[in-house]
């Protein structure tokens, strides 16, 4: 039998390498990874107020807009933890967030999406600036950084009634993904019942 060139050999070993590689993507997306949700902690309860409020969901970076926990190492570097993942996409999760806390104080009569509930009297435009572990090299503790804009527009004319920023830091212990979750809990449990109060304030 005649040998192969060598080019046809080079050729078959770049398809069969490319080959594997794929399948290997293939096998790494397939994985399924541990998902981690957070808590929403309510702002301070006081008398209702017989208005609705919606949020819509965040306005967020491309590098945001994942279920994947992202990892900045420096400002022009984006990561993600390779073994774990949010229960959804982080938008939807800080809506969702956003949402059962103004609730929780029980000082708005509706607080929902705008897919359901009465007509709003108000809209609550959040912006996702932050929602990252930012590592420090030769530092066991690794910051996580949460900060969002909030716009909160009145319905009936579409006037700004307020705009304020919010944002908390929190230190993970580790690098291990438990302990990135638990300082991402501990950022939004400061976080958002301040903008709770401030949105229930001035509605």
């Amino acid at each position: 039998m005649t040998p192969l060139p060598r080019r046809a050999l080079l050729l078959g070993l770049i398809a069969t390498t490319s080959g594997c590689a794929t399948l290997s993507a293939l096998d790494d997306a397939a994985r399924v990874l541990p998902t981690f949700e957070l808590a929403p902690p309510a702002g301070r309860t006081g008398a209702r107020q017989a208005v609705a409020l919606v949020v819509p969901p965040p306005a967020a970076p491309a590098s945001v807009s994942t279920d994947r926990i992202l990892v900045k190492p420096d400002p022009l570097s984006v990561t993600y933890l390779p073994e774990a993942r949010w229960s959804q996409e982080a938008p939807l999760l800080l809506q969702s967030l956003v949402v059962r806390s103004i609730a929780g104080t029980d000082r708005i009569a509706h607080v929902g999406t705008p897919e359901s509930g009465p007509v709003p009297d108000y809209a609550l435009l959040v912006r996702i600036d932050a929602f990252q572990a930012e590592p420090v090299p030769d530092r066991p503790n690794i910051p996580v950084r949460v900060a969002l804009g909030a716009t909160l527009v009145r319905d009936s004319d579409q006037r700004i009634v307020a705009t304020e920023g919010f944002a908390r830091t929190a230190l993970a212990a580790s690098d291990r993904p438990a302990a990135i979750v638990a300082a991402f809990q501990e950022a939004v449990a400061s976080l958002l019942p301040a903008l709770a109060d401030w949105a229930a304030d001035r509605v």
